[in-house]
């Protein structure tokens, strides 16, 4: 039974509803205390067993039981015999129910193997209209993540990222770019909040190192790191911030769509840093534009006055940014945290990530 499925839903609201049921029924008939707090409790119990299942089917935050219980999802096989990082596509039903009209351009599923990192993780891709029919052209990369837990789907459901991207190409409001589409979560259900864990998931490595590389040698790329940018939402916002603050070598612009600034170490993350102060600050992007010279990138980070906490996160980090680091911001007058707010923001994101990635020729 599909964790996602219809049939589970209704299963699991029918046991609370009988549950509820039992409880209002025997309660008065239970003679000793013990009898009615365990109705009760039970009855509590599958009523919020099915709310949180309704809840992850709307929101989509665990496609599969294998990302509930960390056991291996997609079709990954591991690298290849030459050792680098690669692609290998693979076929999914998603995609064909989700097929964009030929001239907006195409959808791909693939599994990125990771060879520094060891990792390999299913991914989506959105190729421009362009991408074939000008074979001589090398087409900038934005990499879009999504929350924690989260799945790279809602960035084709809930955040509409292929279709608002293909209509503004098509309109000629935005460059063609590629997208690749998936989510900070590498090794489910563990968040590790794109870091490189001691002794643990090599997440920073593999979105630093090898998912440019393997991307770069399956697609036409541009040149990095002009040619290459990020964006995320919350948990996908901190990580695009932090690639790109860390690894300006590799991408040159990144969008923070209510993303957070500082490192955290809750009990979705465990240990990320090894015990290590240093190497918790080191993560911490306050810390870094405190203490570290600032990287040569540009960062563009929205959120709402009314309706979103991260609002005074945002404006220390607007005034913490120096030169040659560039902060620009979108700042709504009322939103939340929420796949509407960051949708209706998208298309400025776009536009003005486009602006500030390069193209190039051969």
């Amino acid at each position: 039974m599909s964790l996602t499925g219809t049939p589970l839903q209704v299963l699991l609201v029918a046991v609370a509803l009988a549950a509820l049921g039992a409880t209002v029924w025997l309660t008065p008939r239970m003679k000793r205390w013990f009898g009615r707090v365990g109705l009760l409790l039970c009855s509590e119990l599958c009523a919020l067993l099915a709310m949180l299942t309704v809840a992850n089917a709307y929101f989509d935050f665990y496609h599969s039981w294998a990302d509930l219980t960390g056991g291996v999802s997609g079709t990954a096989t591991g690298p290849g015999p030459s050792g680098a990082a690669e692609v290998t596509a693979v076929r999914d039903p998603f995609i064909t129910a989700h097929r964009l009209p030929s001239t907006a351009g195409g959808l791909q599923s693939i599994v990125i193997h990771g060879h520094r990192s060891g990792i390999s993780t299913p991914a989506y891709v959105y190729l421009p209209p362009q991408y074939a029919s000008e074979p001589n052209r090398r087409f900038p990369v934005t990499v879009a993540l999504t929350g924690y837990p989260g799945n790279a789907q809602n960035l084709i459901t809930r955040m509409q990222l292929p279709q608002l991207a293909s209509g503004e190409i098509v309109a000629a409001r935005i460059q063609p770019m590629i997208f690749v589409m998936l989510r900070p979560m590498l090794t489910p259900p563990r968040d590790t909040e794109c870091t490189d864990v001691p002794h643990g998931p090599q997440a920073e490595t593999f979105f630093a190192q090898d998912l440019p590389v393997a991307i770069g040698s399956a697609y036409r790329t541009a040149a990095a790191p002009g040619g290459w940018g990020l964006l995320g939402d919350s948990t996908g916002g901190y990580c695009a911030a932090k690639l790109a603050m860390r690894h300006s070598d590799r991408f040159s612009a990144a969008v923070s769509l209510s993303g957070y600034f500082h490192a955290l170490n809750d009990l979705t993350t465990g240990d990320l840093y090894g015990g290590s102060k240093t190497y918790r600050a080191e993560n911490d992007l306050f810390w870094r534009l405190g203490h570290l010279p600032p990287p040569p990138i540009r960062i563009l980070v929205t959120s709402s006055r009314r309706g979103e906490r991260d609002y005074p996160q945002i404006q220390r980090f607007i005034a913490l940014a120096r030169a040659p680091m560039e902060v620009d911001s979108l700042i709504l007058p009322s939103g939340g945290h929420h796949f509407s707010v960051w949708r209706s923001e998208l298309p400025s994101a776009l536009r003005w990530l486009a602006d500030r990635l390069l193209s190039s020729r051969g």
